[in-house]
């Protein structure tokens, strides 16, 4: 992590425009140039606007049962700032410049620097608004958002009309976020924190997590499992087994449709690869860290296993209805965080989302290889956090 990102996301130092503008410039993963590209954050800032006011209608519709409410309201809110501040890199401006003009009076107005000098910070900790006043501010940036994006998709605007709407966008979003009383800054530091969660700009992966225990108690580094298809009595069975010896039971779909589901051990062999972790393996390869009693129960325990189970079982519907992810390079980004919310109090929690995204698509690439071979060799190699396969010989 370089200096200028662990400055964004230390809470102690104020977040400066400049140093936001940078970051979204370098996370900004999309191929297009020129006016595509500007066509394209359009689109993807007109369209996070449509998503808080989606959190907004939750919040009116569900009233107090919608808890999310706060939190999901500042990730849109960091999600608008991004695309806003794509779009002004893209037409050669800064945030800085849009933040003095939008808020300024006068020529003689000092020029804005960080985000906390948009808001007076001490009424973002007090009670959110009255609903109808955040309403007409989402609204009024939704009407700003809308008529820029249509005007530039007649092909009507001019620069310095663009640079004008825009200063009244950022406008109307201070404006909707001091009235919901969401802090800019902690929006940003939270978009910061969300794209190198998912994004990162340098891969680091997080350490082994039993690399403090004694060889008996860790995971394989290198782990190959032979999966044979054998029909009995009428049944396909999925046998496995590493060196001549099985592994586990024998698996069926367990269901009425076949649907392959008795290869889905395969799925706890990527979570090992890529993440170090499977409290699966541990029981089913006897490698339970027992001379640590809260490692043994909390985190390699019955509980454990059965959330990977269910992590499992529940990807492997979801990646069904999606052809299996062939001929995808990413994966759903709410499938992702509902995956951070399982595993909340496992060791496991501090792998980053595209860890996750790594795991899960390199078990279903070896998941589509073992159904077209019926069967085959997988190799779970957490040093170099791949999983691949081949035919059985």
């Amino acid at each position: 992590m370089t200096d200028a990102i662990a400055a964004m996301l230390d809470a102690s130092h104020e977040l400066d425009f400049a140093a936001y503008q940078a970051f979204a410039r370098e996370t900004d993963r999309s191929a297009q140039t020129g006016g595509e590209h500007l066509n394209f954050l359009l689109l993807g800032l007109f369209g996070e606007v449509g998503s808080l006011l989606s959190e907004l209608k939750k919040k009116q519709r569900d009233k107090n049962a919608y808890f999310a409410y706060a939190q999901s309201a500042q990730e849109e809110t960091g999600d608008v700032l991004w695309y806003l501040a794509n779009v002004a890199s893209e037409l050669g401006l800064s945030l800085a410049d849009l933040a003095t003009r939008a808020l300024g009076e006068g020529s003689s107005t000092r020029r804005l620097e960080r985000f906390t000098d948009l808001q007076q910070q001490h009424s973002l900790f007090q009670e959110p608004a009255s609903t109808p006043y955040v309403q007409r501010s989402l609204l009024r940036l939704a009407a700003r958002t809308g008529r820029l994006v249509h005007r530039t998709g007649l092909g009507e605007v001019e620069p310095e009309d663009l640079r004008s709407d825009l200063v009244r966008i950022f406008e109307a979003l201070v404006r909707a976020a001091s009235d919901a009383h969401i802090s800019l800054e902690r929006a940003a530091r939270y978009n910061v924190e969300k794209i190198l969660d998912r994004w990162p700009i340098r891969k680091i992966y997080t350490p082994l997590f039993d690399v403090r225990f004694d060889g008996d108690e860790r995971l394989p580094r290198r782990l190959e499992v032979v999966f044979r298809e054998k029909a009995v009595r009428g049944t396909n069975y999925v046998f496995q087994s590493v060196n001549g010896i099985n592994l586990g039971d024998r698996l069926t779909d367990s269901s009425a449709d076949e649907d392959d589901y008795r290869f889905h051990d395969v799925f706890h062999l990527a979570y090992l690869a890529v993440l170090g972790w499977s409290p699966v393996l541990r029981a089913l390869l006897r490698l339970k860290r027992k001379s640590d009693r809260e490692v043994d129960e909390q985190q390699d325990g019955a509980r454990a296993i059965i959330t990977e189970e269910g992590i499992s079982n529940w990807i492997f519907a979801h990646g069904l209805r999606h052809q299996a992810f062939a001929g995808v390079d990413s994966v759903d980004f709410n499938l992702l965080k509902t995956i951070r919310q399982m595993v909340k109090g496992y060791e496991v929690e501090i792998c980053p989302l595209w860890m996750w995204e790594e795991a899960i698509l390199q078990g279903f690439a070896a998941f589509r290889q073992l159904k077209a071979n019926r069967g085959g060799v997988v190799i779970a190699d957490t040093e170099t956090r791949t999983l691949s396969c081949r035919a059985v010989a």
